[in-house]
């Protein structure tokens, strides 16, 4: 065993984190270390011990640039149009919500000082006092009914709509008080709140080009599809944070570009780094890697109302044809969990365990495409990089499909773009979904009939009215069985395959302190910003 110099004590520990903290390099620190008397071995513990302190210690100070992997000229700061990862950071920076879930997946109060109910369907919502706006308007009851009732009006065009539209009634009660009125009892709703569309704006507004919200941040610049800088909010209700100055946050689409732009110090925090680069951070000291598997997955999307997915037989052989394992262990390099074809993960508690994966087997895929009469057929898979990982995926289908006469032809696109073009509009093309924290909130979002996101179009009464049925489910023990009952309908009728659960990795400068997993996605759930601190 390697031992540790008598001699060498807490005040030699706090001067190796003092070294760190100025800068001293890994390898400087060994041969000091060594020249002490310390073995290489223990030195390196001792340097991991001092760099966790470090790395644990909020420091106030510093900006900080982080690169995402997608953008788009319809970016906004709209929080009820918000669509994608960038548009959830900003509003994460922005604005505040009315509760927000923390790493452990429990609800916490942000804005609201409480979120109660007696009987799930009536909720009281008391707010923070002395929580002021940007322009310092003060936050009020007006706000958060003006803010909630938004995504009721179609022509808003709010991404939540489907799951707003339980709220019945939403009113003042007093300056700081809201009652919530819902259609049917809802146990979920505090979570619902945590929704990064939920985000609390201003009564009246119509101009976001300036996201007045009361969030850690202030906007000082916003260009859609190009980047935008926030700086710090000096009158911030919270107690700790932000501890950064100003952050600026941008899209590098290209994995590798994304990469190196990390490993030469030009961004500090490169979001959702494709597998394969893993090899590109080994042995690099500067960098680290945070991983979230949280439910997050890119699939395989089939169109029911258009051919060739209007016969059932072309669906039912691409679900034969999707080598889950391959994809699982080759594209995603094992940072995946096998999927089963339905969107809640094995991190929900209502995961159903039983509903075993499609089985890859291209004789029965092609027995379908016979029977379909597209055996030899071409037909296009769109896929893009906005799709994290699709084009490789495309690329394993492809594969397979050309080994029993399946003519498969993969149509790469661009990133720009690809989320108003392609997604929901190509007969057969990829998606890729963040974690959701609840069941109702993904079939809402996703599978019920007026979906605002239905990506192959599946529509099914039962499965609507299920849908209700278990929202309202206090007795969990049927609300669970409910929800099994639902994955399997998905897995088995809708024509959205997915072959993984995705491990979302961040890759991070080491100076970047505060990081943590969170269960709405990596950037610890989009809110890093407000959390997250640079050691010098």
């Amino acid at each position: 065993m390697t031992k540790i110099p008598t001699n060498w004590t807490g005040r030699d520990d706090a001067m190796v984190e003092q070294m760190i903290r100025r800068g001293a390099s890994r390898r400087e620190l060994l041969k000091m270390l060594m020249s002490s008397g310390v073995a290489a071995a223990a030195g390196g513990s001792l340097l991991m011990r001092a760099g966790a302190a470090v790395a644990a210690t909020p420091v106030s100070g510093g900006s900080l640039k982080a690169a995402g992997w997608s953008s788009s000229t319809a970016d906004t700061l709209d929080p009820a149009k918000a669509s994608l990862s960038t548009d959830y950071v900003r509003c994460c920076a922005f604005y505040n919500r009315l509760t927000f879930l923390d790493e452990a997946g429990q609800v916490q109060m942000e804005l609201a000082d409480s979120v109660a109910s007696d009987d799930a369907q009536t909720w009281e919502v008391k707010l923070k006092s002395g929580v002021t706006f940007h322009d310092g308007k003060t936050l009020s009851a007006d706000d958060v009914v003006f803010s909630l009732k938004r995504h009721l009006d179609e022509a808003v065009g709010s991404k939540v709509n489907s799951i707003a539209k339980q709220m019945t009634e939403i009113s003042k009660v007093d300056d700081l008080t809201v009652k919530i009125v819902l259609s049917a009892p809802n146990a979920d709703l505090p979570t619902i709140l945590s929704l990064h569309h939920f985000m609390i704006i201003a009564d009246g507004t119509t101009d976001f080009s300036k996201a007045n919200g009361t969030g850690a941040f202030i906007c000082e610049a916003f260009e859609p599809g190009v980047r935008s800088v926030a700086v710090k909010n000096p009158n911030y209700f919270k107690a700790e944070g932000p501890y950064l100055d100003s952050f600026e946050f941008f899209a590098i689409p290209d994995n590798n570009a994304r990469v190196n732009a990390l490993l030469s110090g030009d961004i500090q925090l490169a979001a959702s780094v494709n597998p394969r680069s893993m090899r590109m951070l080994e042995g690099q000291d500067s960098v680290m890697t945070s991983v979230t598997t949280a439910g997050n997955y890119t699939n395989l999307n089939i169109r029911l109302d258009l051919e060739p997915g209007a016969k059932a037989d072309f669906v039912e052989g691409m679900k034969y044809l999707v080598n889950r394992e391959m994809i699982q262990k080759s594209v995603l390099r094992g940072f995946a969990e096998i999927g089963n074809d339905q969107p809640v993960s094995a991190a929900n508690r209502y995961h159903n365990p039983n509903l075993a994966p499609r089985a890859f087997d291209p004789e029965k895929a092609k027995y379908h495409f016979e029977k379909a009469g597209l055996l030899g057929t071409e037909i296009p898979m769109v896929a893009s990089d906005a799709a994290s990982s699709s084009v490789d995926m495309a690329t394993v289908v492809q594969q397979a499909g050309s080994q029993i006469g399946m003519n498969l032809k993969v149509e790469r696109v661009p990133s720009d773009g690809y989320w108003s073009n392609y997604w929901l509009k190509a007969p057969v093309h990829f998606g890729n979904i963040n974690p959701r924290p609840t069941p109702d909130i993904l079939f809402s979002l996703l599978y019920s009939s007026d979906a605002p996101w239905n990506e192959s179009q599946y529509k099914s009464e039962k499965f609507d009215s299920m849908m209700v049925e278990a929202r309202g489910a206090l007795d969990e023990e049927k609300r669970t069985a409910m929800y099994w009952e639902m994955q399997e309908m998905i897995a088995n009728e809708a024509g959205t395959i997915i072959p993984a659960y995705i491990s979302n990795v961040d890759a991070v400068s080491s100076k970047l302190g505060g990081l943590k997993a969170n269960p709405l996605g990596g950037m610890m759930g989009y809110a890093f910003a407000e959390y997250v601190w640079l050691n010098a």
